[in-house]
């Protein structure tokens, strides 16, 4: 018993530290700053820049009506143009994306599929690679069909594009999210712009997994250490990433991340490594619209991944199981057996940290307007996440690599 003693007590240090050590994580106060009624705010270019928006799409005909309308009606002063590159769907995505654009107009919309994925690359990466390319020609073709360059300053015309934003296709913006993306990139001379979109919370399970799914992503890259121009910390949110073209030449994007699970993270690592500006933040007009209804399926998002951030190393993820049994399963733990054997000295650490633990989750939940009884369910909702990341693992060397909509992607080392 006095063995757990000492254990509440080092739990109990970690949250003490957590909470002020580790980038204030837990605060949901970090959002696009978006221009006022009065003028406030990031002010506007003096012109708007071109961006090509790259929506990858592999069997996505289910979300495509919920967000494909949304980027058609993107209210953006400057030239843009939506690529979706059909990731060799079986489900009709790219026939619905024409259908789509045919329905409701606005931007410009292409749709073209890249082919197999090339030797070592991810399929969502070749579909990306595919659109950046075609964008840089077609927005090129376009400056110079149209003859009319008296807002675009010193540039050339064979410069293409200059902005891309790189979305996935369950992901819902508002009219102006990209106006507001390219504004605050302009303003403060940032190379990627990433907003976390909020994700669906509507079941039990949902309500349950998906606000710590992004308070767990925030602990692990607090967006404050990403966003220092000097820090070492890098992420990224793929579902809304607005990336600066020649930041994306300099990093070598997408060659350099090809084999990337997690593109993500290794996109704003590339990045932020070549000298770019970054910037992560929560979204307030971005949403997917895809849902998990039951469990299984919030359990393969995370488990196909997990693994992969632990870059596939047995003894990182013994580390990662006795770090979160510590930190989210000790404190419940020491509140049952203090309360068993009457012991204060076991039971007050238990309870203090498992109020730090709740307290630091209520930001989060008020962030997806759920109801603040979920906070003290923390720990059994982080050992249903050490149970995901256990399960990543044991998948993983089963199948000798991270599967993903019917593909298998081999340890990076493995690649071609």
């Amino acid at each position: 018993m006095s063995a757990l003693m000492w254990i509440a007590a080092g739990s109990l240090a970690a949250w003490l530290w957590l909470l002020l050590g580790q980038g204030f994580f837990w605060r949901t106060d970090i959002r696009l700053p978006r221009r006022g009624p009065d003028g406030s705010g990031p002010p506007e270019p003096a012109g708007w820049p071109s961006v090509a928006v790259v929506v990858p799409a592999r069997d996505e005909s289910a979300v495509l009506p919920g967000s494909l309308p949304s980027l058609l009606a993107q209210d953006y002063p400057g030239p843009a143009e939506i690529f979706l590159i059909d990731d060799g769907s079986s489900d009709g995505t790219g026939k619905l994306a024409r259908e789509l654009a045919e329905e409701y107009g606005g931007l410009p919309l292409t749709v073209d599929s890249p082919g197999e994925p090339g030797p070592g690359w991810t399929g969502k990466l070749w579909a990306v690679r595919h659109g950046m390319a075609l964008a840089t020609t077609r927005i090129a073709a376009d400056r110079k069909d149209d003859g009319n360059h008296e807002d675009d300053g010193d540039r050339k015309d064979d410069v293409g594009v200059d902005y891309l934003l790189l979305t996935d296709a369950d992901i819902a913006h508002e009219p102006d999210s990209l106006r507001e993306l390219v504004r605050a990139a302009e303003a403060n001379g940032l190379d990627l712009v990433s907003q976390m979109a909020r994700l669906r919370v509507a079941t039990c399970w949902e309500r349950l997994i998906v606000p710590a799914f992004v308070y767990f992503f925030a602990q692990l890259y607090p967006f404050r250490w990403v966003n220092r121009p000097r820090g070492r910390t890098a992420a990224a949110a793929g579902g809304c990433v607005l990336l600066r073209r020649e930041a994306a030449e300099r990093a070598g994007i997408p060659e350099t991340i090809r084999q990337s699970v997690i593109d993500d993270v290794a996109l704003a690592r590339a990045v932020k490594r070549s000298g770019g500006r970054i910037w992560l933040g929560l979204a307030d007009r971005v949403d997917s619209v895809r849902p998990y209804p039951r469990l299984g399926e919030l359990w393969r998002m995370v488990s196909r991944s997990a693994y992969t951030q632990l870059r596939h190393h047995p003894l990182l993820l013994l580390m990662t199981v006795a770090g979160l049994a510590v930190v989210y399963l000790v404190p419940p733990a020491a509140v049952v057996a203090g309360v068993l054997t009457e012991r204060p000295a076991l039971l007050a650490p238990g309870v203090a940290a498992w109020a730090l633990m709740a307290g630091s989750y209520i930001p989060m939940l008020r962030y997806y307007r759920q109801t603040l009884w979920l906070a003290p369910l923390l720990p059994l909702t982080a050992f249903l996440y050490l149970l995901m990341t256990v399960d990543s693992a044991v998948r993983h060397h089963l199948r000798q690599g991270a599967a993903w909509k019917g593909r298998t992607y081999a340890r990076p080392s493995a690649a071609p």
